[in-house]
């Protein structure tokens, strides 16, 4: 909490006049993330990636882009992941992480190319070309189900658990539940994206993807990246409280996936794969 919000003082304005009051805002600062490769007496550096982001669970943050990306496959290719120390200015110290990877690990050098630029709103933008957005994505299995009286509960355990939302109202949440319904993990962002990839870094780290047991829901809107990276990190259902991208629905059906939108109100739309929700009507 303490690093992801700051204090403020704010004039309201009301129908019954203006008053000073202390308010709270969401932090928002940048995060690059770089990789070191290479063999042991050949290693290198390279920056990938400089995102917008609430400050918090960074570590995650950088192994679930890097998976998410297609760049690692499982945390075993990461040899450590820290706070760069030998920054050139002081607002960059805390807000560069690098991931040294395992001298084995191929690297596919178009993939570094694309020199990723994301901000908090869109994290596709400023890859060099359309197909460099797209990531390989694994057909999604069909095991898993949840009832739709499950679904409509989702929404308000994850904005129960939401600690800074309460106090800032100004972040994304994405929530990983069992077919239970129960929430098993939250993160929240300025960024819709960083808040799936902290989500999936810390399962990455946990030894615990593909998760193809859990149910995501975000906050938001669903858009083409987001349904991307849970197809990259195998989940079936992916529920969003607002309205999916025609892309993000052509994709959730190219992976197998299902993919609810509207969540709320006791109602959602099915956009494809409604044999994983079960006791309808």
């Amino acid at each position: 909490m303490t690093t992801a919000v700051k204090h403020i003082d704010v004039t309201k304005v009301t129908t019954s006049g203006i008053e000073q009051k202390p308010d709270l805002l969401a932090i928002e600062e940048p995060l690059e993330i770089r990789i070191g490769f290479g063999s042991l007496g050949d290693r290198h550096q390279q920056s990938l990636s400089v995102t917008m982001r609430t400050p918090g669970h960074d570590f995650e943050l950088a192994i679930g882009f890097l998976f998410t990306e297609g760049i690692i496959q499982h945390v075993d290719q990461v040899e450590s992941v820290k706070y760069c120390e030998e920054v050139g200015k002081q607002e960059e110290k805390g807000n560069v992480v690098r991931v040294e990877l395992n001298p084995e690990v191929p690297i596919d050098f178009g993939k570094l190319q694309r020199h990723f630029y994301t901000s908090s709103s869109c994290g596709v933008c400023g890859k060099s070309s359309i197909e460099s957005v797209k990531v390989a994505c694994q057909q999604l299995a069909d095991g898993f189900s949840i009832p739709a009286s499950l679904i409509h509960q989702l929404p308000d355990k994850l904005r129960k658990a939401q600690t800074v939302f309460e106090y800032t109202g100004g972040l994304h949440a994405v929530g990983l539940f069992n077919k239970a319904g129960e929430l098993i993990l939250l993160r929240e962002d300025v960024g819709r994206h960083n808040a799936l990839d902290k989500a999936i870094g810390a399962m990455v780290l946990k030894k615990q993807v593909p998760l193809s047991d859990y149910a995501l829901l975000v906050s938001g809107r669903a858009s083409f990246e987001l349904v991307q990276k849970a197809a990259v990190a195998g989940i079936p259902v992916l529920v969003a409280v607002g309205a999916p991208s025609s892309l993000a629905v052509a994709l959730a059906k190219e992976s197998g996936m299902t993919l609810l939108g509207f969540v709320r109100n006791e109602r959602f739309n099915i956009y494809c794969g409604d044999q994983r929700i079960t006791s309808i009507g």
